[in-house]
């Protein structure tokens, strides 16, 4: 079931969570990890988001983020995105 639309404004605080389809694995090495990472800097810069804090687990992350100059889903539609486009295309 979809979750409630998330309430944004300039300057909200937001904690969000990143799962895999099934539980499954997102990141499957440390150079998985390491583009996502480096994903982050090009759109915190880009949307001005502040982010605070991030947890990256195998099948998870959690990011506590703060909206800046675009919403909240823009942020993570271009990281997400991206990552999955890549994480698709390298193949298992």
């Amino acid at each position: 079931m979809p979750r409630k639309a998330r309430i944004d404004a300039a300057g909200a605080l937001h904690h969000v969570i990143i799962r895999g389809i099934e539980r499954r694995k997102i990141f499957r090495s440390d150079f998985d990890r390491k583009n996502f990472l480096n994903r982050m800097p090009v759109l915190v810069s880009e949307t001005s988001t502040n982010c605070f804090a991030w947890a990256m687990l195998d099948n998870h992350v959690h990011l506590l983020l703060r909206t800046g100059s675009a919403p909240i889903s823009v942020f993570m539609s271009r990281l997400l995105t991206g990552y999955a486009g890549w994480f698709n295309r390298k193949g298992i």
